[in-house]
């Protein structure tokens, strides 16, 4: 028997929001690690807003959308306000019950910025840290790293000559280059750069990452300015950090092996493999072709976990593709670098999010 197209708007729903989502649904391991981070990110919270006054958009409501984003691809916050108006799967991701107003895509940002004024991405990102290694997901020996570029939300015809040029140029020997004589009118902080030599030299940022070697989960994530410098300094910042954190681990008691770092051969440098050493760290990297110099010696080069940490070094490419392609963080919306660092902190903490809801074992 043909059925009856008739419609009839229904007045109430007797199934609740919870129940719609199923429970095998992948988001929801991802929501009980968001909020167990949010919960104890209660205290920073509080000190971002005032005691009295009209309620805003609740933060942990923010961060659930801001991931959203990131999980989905969604390109803007106007798509995400509109999805987030009809799409039942995102209201009850980010709180909201199915009669609850959505808010405006201006109000949104704004109450965002708020967010950004805090280092609340970075704390998010320990959290969710924290939590891998309550699950001992992590691995405190042997670690990877890589840096990429990202596109600033500026072109090359932005870029005007500086009205107070220094006197003293960053090149050496004091040369003036152009980031001395020019700067983008748009982002001011993004710097001309590009990857390869038969590539185009675009407004750009740089992310790094450390990345642990057991999982592929991300350690440390930062955004620094475009430079052919940066990569290896900003890895022997994170690096030194990260150290400091292990070892006191180890003084606490907690046993450890020798620690080793992977990196592809832009990171095969004298400066960089002495910083590792005067680290007390193991390099890894890829070297150059037989007809440049090594600064690899002899007992590193054949360490037996050499081969090891150049296989896993490529894992680290996967995090950067997801940030990249899923994320959207190929060309960032967001002007400044701080600015930029946040949103890299966010999209390095969705994506351990990611792995971690396959790592993790079901209850």
């Amino acid at each position: 028997m043909r059925g009856n197209d008739k419609q009839q708007e229904e007045m109430f729903s007797y199934i609740s929001i919870e129940k719609r989502v199923p429970r095998d649904h992948p988001l929801r391991r991802v929501r009980a690690m968001t909020d167990a981070a949010l919960q104890r990110m209660s205290p920073e919270f509080d000190a971002l807003y005032a005691c009295m006054g009209r309620p805003s958009i609740p933060p942990e409501r923010l961060l659930r959308a801001l991931l959203l984003q990131a999980l989905y691809s969604v390109r803007s916050e106007r798509r995400l306000m509109e999805q987030l108006q009809y799409d039942l799967l995102f209201r009850w991701f980010v709180g909201l019950s199915m009669d609850e107003p959505v808010w405006d895509e201006t109000v949104f940002t704004k109450n965002r910025d708020r967010l950004l004024d805090g280092k609340i991405a970075e704390l998010f990102f320990d959290q969710v840290l924290a939590q891998a290694e309550e699950h001992q997901l992590l691995s405190d020996e042997h670690f990877t790293v890589d840096g990429t570029m990202i596109e600033a939300w500026a072109s090359r015809r932005s870029f005007r000559e500086k009205k107070d040029p220094p006197e003293q140029g960053s090149g050496r020997g004091g040369k003036k280059l152009l980031r001395d004589t020019h700067e983008s009118e748009s982002d001011p902080e993004a710097r001309l750069y590009k990857k390869s030599a038969m590539g185009e030299s675009k407004p750009s940022y740089l992310g790094h990452v450390v990345m642990e070697n057991r999982n592929g989960l991300v350690r440390k994530p930062c955004v620094t300015e475009a430079g052919t410098r940066q990569e290896r300094e900003a890895a022997l910042q994170m690096l030194a950090e990260l150290l400091e954190e292990i070892r006191a681990k180890r003084k606490a008691g907690k046993a450890g092996g020798p620690i080793t770092v992977g990196g592809d051969k832009g990171y095969h440098e004298k400066d960089f493999i002495e910083g590792l050493r005067k680290l007390s760290v193991m390099p890894h990297i890829t070297e150059y072709e037989k007809k440049r110099r090594s600064w690899l010696t002899a007992s590193e080069r054949e360490d037996l976990g050499f081969r090891i940490s150049q296989s896993k070094r490529k894992l680290v490419e996967k995090i950067f593709g997801w940030m990249k392609v899923v994320a959207g963080l190929r060309k960032t919306k967001f002007r400044g670098r701080r600015r930029v660092d946040w949103i890299f902190s966010l999209g390095a903490a969705a994506f351990n999010l990611i792995r971690m809801a396959k790592l993790i074992p079901a209850a």
